[in-house]
């Protein structure tokens, strides 16, 4: 059972490396040195997307509602910039990183997770 979920969790960070891959060639403020670095900054996005991003959607949270919402993009580009400026050798600088950095992260992401967990299912014995 633990196996499972160690191979879930490198799924995951594997898909976010790939990802944030995808972002590096599609958005111009987006650069990434290399995978071995595309894999960290996927480890600090897990971590600054788990403990610092709920303390700033509870500390935003009437701006958020004020904004249907839409501030939440804020947020995320806050805690992508973040991520960007303690791993070396990843950067996101201007507009179009800020918003959409996090955006094509997401959409990517997504696909790549859902894309590795049909595959892994397929490889699961029938019983």
């Amino acid at each position: 059972m633990e196996g499972t979920k160690i191979v879930g969790y490198l799924f995951t960070l594997l898909a976010t490396a790939l990802s944030l891959l995808v972002a590096d060639i599609l958005l111009p403020g987006v650069s990434i040195q290399s995978f071995p670095v595309a894999l960290i900054a996927g480890v600090v996005i897990g971590l600054v997307n788990t403990f610092i991003k709920p303390i700033l959607t509870l500390l935003t949270l009437p701006i958020n509602f004020l904004t249907l919402g839409l501030f939440s993009l804020v947020v995320n580009g806050i805690c992508f910039t973040l991520a960007a400026a303690l791993v070396p050798g990843f950067t996101a600088h201007g507009l179009w990183a800020f918003i959409l950095g996090p955006v094509v992260l997401s959409f990517a992401s997504t696909f790549l997770n859902k894309y590795f967990a049909e595959r892994n299912t397929d490889l699961k014995p029938q019983a």
